[in-house]
């Protein structure tokens, strides 16, 4: 069944009553910038006050390129535990999963992609990255990253979806129906999903794709704002019809 194509631009999208949710676009690391964020969540929360359930959505991509990954990680599991978030996963995760779990050709993969940063989070120096094949720091991997670490971000889902939103890390593939995607599409979609104006029946949050400011368009919102490199972390608040964006703020250069 393929989602019918409709005038996004004329349609409302909402929450079901009594939910609140704070999605948080990608961190790569900055667990700085995470708890200036989640500080302003609170923040926003106090000026705002809700009667209804809260709800954080991470949008995935916790680890690489940013120097604290294993923080990130340590307290979005946290949060999750506690049954005040959910976890999307994201391409990054994906690829530390299967570097952590041995695989090699994924190590290597990792280091092309900013691990080297994550590996140095949890206590791997740079010096065992460089000394071996990647089969060797696959190996390694499986001994020094704590599989409870690994675990959590191996159960992440694929997508979230309450009311008319549905958030994912990447994107979907345009015209086809959420129970037919393929899985990967989540993850590691870019062009076909960002350069598509179709209308998916419902609006897709999403982060993956960097731009320097949050993206609403008719079909979906984009809040990767490159965090880890901008020093912008964004979190898109919803609640019934109402939606608003919450920044950690950049830093001044002199």
């Amino acid at each position: 069944m393929f989602f019918k194509r409709r005038k996004a631009e004329c349609r409302s999208y909402k929450l079901p009553e009594g939910q609140r949710i704070y999605a948080i676009g990608d961190i790569h690391g900055r667990i700085d910038l995470l708890r200036e964020l989640l500080d302003r969540i609170d923040a926003d929360l106090r000026a705002r006050p809700t009667a209804g359930t809260v709800l954080l959505v991470f949008l995935g991509d916790l680890v690489d390129r940013g120097p604290d990954s294993a923080a990130v990680v340590a307290l979005v599991r946290e949060l999750v535990t506690a049954g005040r978030a959910v976890l999307i996963k994201g391409n990054h995760e994906e690829i530390f999963v299967q570097a952590a779990r041995g695989e090699a050709r994924a190590a290597r993969g990792l280091l092309q992609i900013g691990g080297g940063a994550t590996l140095a989070s949890y206590g791997v120096a740079q010096e065992e990255i460089d000394r071996g094949s990647f089969a060797d720091l696959a190996e390694l991997l499986v001994d020094r990253i704590p599989r409870a670490d690994v675990d959590f971000l191996d159960r992440a889902r694929d997508w979230y979806r309450s009311g008319d939103y549905l958030f994912v890390h990447a994107g979907i593939r345009p015209r086809v129906s959420l129970d037919d995607q393929d899985p990967s599409d989540f993850r590691w979609i870019r062009r076909e999903f960002i350069d598509s104006n179709h209308d998916h029946a419902m609006m897709i949050v999403h982060g993956h794709t960097i731009a320097a400011e949050v993206q609403e368009k008719p079909n979906r919102i984009g809040i990767d704002t490159g965090a880890y490199r901008s020093g912008v972390l964004s979190a898109l608040g919803l609640e019934a019809g109402e939606r608003w964006v919450l920044q950690t703020e950049a830093p001044t250069h002199a």
